[in-house]
């Protein structure tokens, strides 16, 4: 089975903190598109003090609203492009990735160097994005685009093991996010403060367990309770769905709360980006777990 990947995993912290930071520097504009008329004490020529009204004043509609704010349409629209862009480069990254079967029947794969390049490049794109959110627009197409050479690779690797076992992983995640929509929009999964703070715990404990065993494989150790079909590795892979699954929740409620507050234009990119991310780890702990029970 292939093992030792390490594939990108979403930190709601990073989409908590950037809306936050995002909401203390932008504010809505009125529906006027007008500032406010006011009134400012003032020094004559003369001498005299006196109070003077600042009638209204208008500076146009593309400075006053600075690009518009965002909508659920349109972060719904930025991430139907950023799955094209996946999709397309995946689709790249599969035909490029050789395979063969050796004389005992199993399958060779030779894993292209651009992938790991394409891993790299995401996970730069994640980092930037977590402190630069107003760059989404232009980044997270990049890292759809660098993702999808990686995504590509590895599923051609867990197809040249298993069979069929893309597929099955492709309708596991498209069925999970459906049903957590439905889910979502029904109200019985609510995303309080209490649910976000499980999930954002629960996440970064994967997280650090993740960057552990890299360590070890870096080191020569060989962390197998990751890609063991034990009822462990099951279980732990079954976990890890579940969370991934229900960070799709979060990412939900990050569209929704964001739409509501009028963030700026740009964070429809942020919000598809997260979502998009999500996505990716849901699929990936698929084709792992389905490994381990074809296992």
């Amino acid at each position: 089975m292939p093992r030792g990947y390490y594939g990108p995993m979403p930190n709601p912290m990073f989409n908590e903190s950037s809306m936050q930071r995002a909401a203390q520097t932008w504010a809505p504009p009125s529906p006027s598109g007008r500032a406010d008329a006011g009134s400012i004490a003032a020094t004559t020529a003369a001498g005299q003090r006196g109070t003077f009204t600042i009638p209204p004043v208008s500076d146009g509609p593309v400075s006053t609203w600075q690009g518009g704010v965002m909508t659920a349409g349109g972060a719904i629209s930025a991430s139907l492009v950023l799955f094209v862009l996946l999709l397309a480069t995946a689709a790249i990254g599969w035909t490029a990735t050789p395979s063969s079967v050796l004389p005992d029947g199993t399958t060779a794969i030779s894993f292209p160097m651009f992938a790991w390049i394409g891993l790299g490049v995401g996970f730069v794109a994640v980092i930037a994005l977590a402190f630069r959110p107003q760059l989404a627009r232009f980044l997270a197409p990049v890292y759809a685009l660098a993702q999808g050479f990686f995504v590509g690779a590895i599923s051609k690797a867990y197809e040249s093991a298993y069979d069929g076992i893309v597929v099955q992983a492709a309708a596991a995640t498209i069925a999970t996010f459906f049903v957590m929509l439905v889910l979502y929009r029904t109200g019985i999964i609510k995303v309080t403060d209490k649910f976000r703070r499980i999930v954002i715990g629960a996440t970064l404990g994967i997280m650090v367990m993740y960057g552990v065993s890299f360590l070890m494989m870096i080191f020569g150790g060989s962390p197998t309770f990751l890609s063991s079909p034990s009822l462990l590795g099951i279980g732990l892979s079954l976990v890890i769905c579940v969370v991934a699954a229900m960070n799709l929740a979060l990412d939900f409620d990050l569209i929704e709360r964001g739409s509501a507050a009028q963030m700026p234009k740009y964070y429809e990119w942020y919000a598809a980006f997260g979502l998009l991310v999500t996505m990716i780890w849901l699929y990936l702990e698929f084709l792992r777990l389905i490994a381990k029970l074809r296992d």
